[in-house]
């Protein structure tokens, strides 16, 4: 991943999908002639046959010596101490001396064990006024904050992750083997960031997010806003005679003892400073415009490029927010340092140092808010022209069968008991059989009824 100079906690996974023959020729005729510009002017820039004299050829005759301190002592004075240290590699490997360290506010604290680094002037390798302690050793404690970087980057990206920490490294090899020695050999610092940007840029996105329409998108939207940073720089770097020459700018030029753009070298650094940012705004606004096509492919290219800047306004704030709090954060000790010499809030912003971060931060919003439009104009431009196959979606569940009317049967009426044994006397089955009872004595007496009367005979009987 090509975040150089921002922390951006977005993961743009962009979907390789088929393009139509439409969008290749459209994409072929607006991405290869800057492609080839870009190749074209990294091969002018390039230093080819340029030896770039080091060290000792160019006046530097100090070398880094690594050491362990063995003592601190504070006999050497009110404000010094006395460190000694034993030196692990060098013309002196294993000898001990003795150096005296400045002590008080804003001075290095020196305990025992801490491992050093010493300047040696290649003089007198057993004197110990030869040797200046100048940094402490770190490689371990980065290595073990590198390798913690790598895997929390795979464990989260996986595959993903790779491709971004491959990325990463390829920003620094185009920093390092293109960029540094380009500039150092003389070559415009603008030109050579503008170059080296676009290299970055179409190396890095194709491999983060694959090679697709919407990478293509993406590469287009942040040429054309880097292009914008630098045109803007260079006007207004001049219209306010910004010299860029600071304190590490002037020891450079003392150092290499020629001409350079110093100006120029101010712009490189807006250029480099805003690659990051760049990188996530154009990938965000492609991948938003995609999906818009995608929900509705009847969006003609003004209602597509329209929904896309409303989705980008919400992020512009948000990436601009954060260029200029790390400008801010990496200007906070000059900040400081110039508020205490009681000028005027206009002074403060109008002085040299204070007026090329305003440049820097200023020019690189502007490009950052440009690549909003840039890049969502761009974007509609290609996906209407895009046949894009609608999102896959879930298959809707068959309807359940309805249920089919089942007939309860009629529920029987219960029959009466049938009631066996004798009626006057009951039978118990558990008994045994049943015997008809011989006499009268079991059965319950019924009721007697009165005699009827007797009938009177007539008088004519006989």
């Amino acid at each position: 991943m090509s975040r150089v100079g921002h922390g951006h906690g977005h993961s743009h996974a962009l979907e390789a999908e088929p393009a139509s023959q439409r969008v290749r020729t459209l994409l072929m005729w607006l991405l290869v002639p800057l492609a080839l510009a870009t190749l074209v002017g990294a091969a002018l820039l390039y230093p080819f046959g340029h030896e770039q004299k080091t060290g000792a050829a160019i006046g530097l005759h100090q070398k880094p010596v690594s050491a362990v301190v063995t003592g601190v002592a504070e006999n050497c004075g009110e404000k010094c101490l006395a460190v000694t240290v034993r030196m692990t590699d060098g013309d002196a490997n294993g000898q001990n001396i003795t150096i005296p360290s400045p002590h008080g506010p804003g001075a290095p604290h020196f305990n025992i064990g801490d491992e050093v680094v010493l300047s040696y002037s290649g003089s007198q390798p057993q004197a110990a006024e030869s040797y200046q302690i100048v940094d402490f050793q770190r490689g371990w404690s980065l290595f073990v904050l590198a390798l913690l970087f790598a895997a929390a980057v795979l464990l989260l990206g996986r595959w993903q992750g790779l491709a971004a920490l491959g990325a990463l490294l390829l920003s620094f090899v185009v920093l390092v083997l293109f960029v540094m020695p380009s500039i150092l050999a003389g070559q415009n610092p603008l030109m050579v960031a503008v170059v080296g940007a676009g290299l970055i840029m179409f190396v890095v996105l194709y491999l983060t997010h694959g090679v697709s329409a919407r990478t293509s998108t993406a590469v287009l939207g942040t040429l054309v806003s880097l292009a914008l940073i630098g045109v803007l720089g260079a006007l207004f770097s001049a219209a306010s005679s910004l010299t860029g020459l600071d304190e590490d700018t002037i020891n450079l030029v003392t150092v290499l003892g020629t001409d350079i753009d110093t100006r120029g070298l101010l712009l490189a650094g807006t250029l480099i400073g805003a690659l990051g940012v760049l990188d996530d705004v154009t990938v965000t606004q492609t991948s938003a415009v995609w999906e818009l096509r995608r929900a509705n492919d009847k969006l003609t290219w003004r209602e597509l490029f329209a929904a896309g800047s409303r989705i980008g306004r919400d992020h512009m704030s948000s990436v601009v927010n954060t260029l200029v709090m790390a400008y801010a954060g990496a200007a906070l000790p000059l900040l400081l340092a110039i508020s205490l010499a009681g000028r005027s809030m206009g002074e403060i912003l109008t002085a040299q140092q204070i007026a090329q971060e305003i440049v820097r931060t200023l020019v690189g919003s502007i490009g950052l808010v440009a690549a909003v439009p840039v890049t969502t104009a761009l974007a509609a431009l290609v996906a209407v022209r895009q046949e894009v196959a609608p999102a896959a979606s879930e298959p809707e569940p068959e309807p359940e069968p309805e249920p089919k009317a089942v007939k309860r049967p009629k529920p029987e009426k219960p029959r009466p008991a049938r009631i066996e044994g004798d009626l006057f006397t009951g039978y118990d089955p558990d008994k045994g059989p049943w015997e008809r009872p011989t006499s009268r004595v079991g059965r319950r007496a019924a009721p007697e009824r009165p005699a009827p009367p007797a009938r009177r005979r007539s008088s004519g009987s006989p």
